[in-house]
């Protein structure tokens, strides 16, 4: 089995959607481990829990630092835990811009309704008022604006007739339990899915100047130009001609180039069995820490090989200003 994500948990209470990870991190197929639980309130209930279960813990007041001074020490206390990922459970402050830039991509909430419905305080009552049949929870990623990162997974929960807050608070709450530790699995392995792989090559790809995607020889590929007289600047491979891995092709100057990167990296390129006489390269997307800048660099390098005159001339244009 792969090497597990190392998470670590942010409280300032009771911790329950903490215990619920925890907890699922005791299976032996669960692809994550709990290396910390921090606070900013040494009282926090949920830390005994943490505690019993043997795990490390730690905690640093707030009152009396700027929110920059108290985040600068729950972050280095992150660092020092060596987590891959930190996970808000309850965590009960607004986060620094800088802290929340320190762990983008890397940090996930979990907010008691349908967003982008409801930010903030009061969700369920607010729901109720409001007259709807169903509210919920959902787990997003962290950005610098309050509940307002990409939506991971959502969780539908009724609102019955004689519902208050607190009834409807107390079922939210279950389905909490469940989804949290399910959506950050499902998150930590991303980079082995090969749908989600293939949607980030997809999303650069397509970002350049007039590209289309079309299959070849049953594998996705993308085109520079017209329909009719367009070139393919890339391809992804999946299982592709007999080769195991998962990997992005693009072109390359010649066979000079070619082997050049291979002899630098020989576990990140290979020479492709179809197209590696003809001096492209593949680059293993599958090994889970693929640096997307440099496929976007790839891709780009790529498609200058293939791209229109006019299209190059633009962008060099482009680049003197």
């Amino acid at each position: 089995m792969a090497e597990k994500a190392k998470i670590a948990v942010l409280i300032s209470g009771r911790g329950s959607n903490m215990a619920a990870l925890v907890y699922a991190a005791k299976s032996s197929d669960c692809p994550y481990e709990i290396v910390l639980v921090a606070s900013n309130d040494p009282d926090a209930p949920g830390l005994s829990l943490a505690q019993a279960e043997g795990l490390t813990t730690f905690a640093h007041p707030h009152k009396g630092l700027s929110r920059e001074a108290h985040d600068a020490i729950m972050h280095d206390a992150l660092v020092q835990s060596g987590a891959d990922y930190v996970v808000l459970a309850g965590y009960m402050r607004i986060l620094s811009d800088g802290f929340v830039r320190k762990w983008a991509d890397h940090m996930l909430n979990i907010h008691p309704s349908l967003l982008p419905k409801y930010k903030g305080l009061d969700t369920y009552q607010r729901a109720i008022d409001a007259g709807d049949r169903v509210a919920g929870c959902s787990v997003h990623l962290v950005t610098a604006e309050l509940d307002d990162g990409p939506v991971l997974a959502q969780t539908e929960v009724a609102i019955l007739p004689d519902d208050d807050a607190d009834r409807l608070a107390s079922r939210i709450l279950i389905a909490e339990h469940q989804l949290y530790p399910a959506t950050l699995a499902k998150y930590v392995t991303r980079e082995a899915d090969p749908d989600w792989i293939l949607a980030q090559v997809r999303k650069r790809a397509l970002a350049l100047e007039e590209t289309h995607e079309r299959p070849s020889f049953g594998a996705p590929g993308w085109r520079v130009g017209s329909d009719t007289t367009g070139k393919y600047f890339a391809y992804f491979a999946q299982s592709h001609h007999g080769e195991a891995s998962i990997a992005l092709l693009v072109k390359t100057t010649g066979l000079d180039e070619q082997a050049a990167l291979i002899d630098a990296d020989p576990d990140l390129y290979y020479a492709p069995k179809f197209y590696g006489k003809s001096g492209w390269i593949a680059i293993r997307l599958d090994r889970g820490d693929t640096d997307w800048e440099h496929i976007a660099e790839h891709l780009y390098r790529s498609w200058c090989q293939v791209a229109p005159k006019r299209l190059s001339k633009m962008l060099e244009i482009a680049d003197q200003f």
